[in-house]
């Protein structure tokens, strides 16, 4: 049991290795050319993704602890200042696409289209239900809250991306200008709500000082 265990620890902990290198390459694809296009849905999907890096990087991070056998209190602790490192990005994302977008809807601002901008979001929406599902599966396997938590945020990335998308292709097919704020503006809600949750789960977390 105890082996069957540790196969399925090693099996998520490179799962989130995996997760966290494509996470990292959606980033900077979705950057550049967020940037390039001015496209505020772009930029605050980057900016979203690179919040799902710092989960996936430390939740790899807590399993690999827990296969080496590192102490209990040392992991609360990591997971306490990690869950506030979360929180406090995820209000700067708030705040940087909010500006972003309402600025750009009062001057009517117009994003370009973006090739690259479609391509990672096609490839995301096939890569992240993947994630979901084996996230799932050895979050129950493992009887893991914290995967089952990081496959609910992967789910809302998932979402994120569809609307990201929507907001391009209705810019480009129907000359929406307001298209593409209003979709990065819809990302603000789960950003909020999941960086609250992250600052409450890390109140929640106690251990001892040594």
């Amino acid at each position: 049991m105890e082996t069957e265990r540790k196969n399925d620890l090693k099996k998520a902990r490179t799962l989130q290795i995996w997760n966290v290198i494509y996470d990292t390459i959606e980033v900077i694809v979705s950057l550049i050319a967020g940037i390039t296009a001015n496209s505020s849905a772009l930029i605050g999907w980057a900016l979203d993704s690179t919040i799902e890096v710092i989960s996936a990087a430390t939740l790899g991070w807590r399993l690999h602890g827990e296969l080496k056998g590192i102490d209990e209190e040392k992991v609360k602790k990591r997971k306490k200042i990690t869950l506030y490192v979360i929180a406090v990005s995820f209000t700067l994302v708030c705040i940087f696409i909010s500006y972003d977008s309402i600025t750009k809807l009062l001057s009517q601002e117009t994003a370009s289209w973006s090739t690259m901008g479609l391509i990672i979001l096609i490839i995301s929406l096939i890569i992240n239900p993947i994630l979901i599902y084996f996230k799932r599966k050895y979050g129950h396997k493992l009887d893991s809250p914290a995967l089952l938590a990081d496959a609910k945020d992967t789910f809302i990335c998932l979402y994120q991306t569809v609307v990201v998308l929507a907001g391009l292709l209705l810019v480009n097919w129907l000359g929406w200008w307001w298209a593409d704020p209003v979709a990065a503006l819809l990302i603000v809600p789960y950003a909020a709500k999941e960086g609250w949750e992250a600052y409450t789960k890390g109140r929640e977390i106690k251990y001892n000082i040594t």
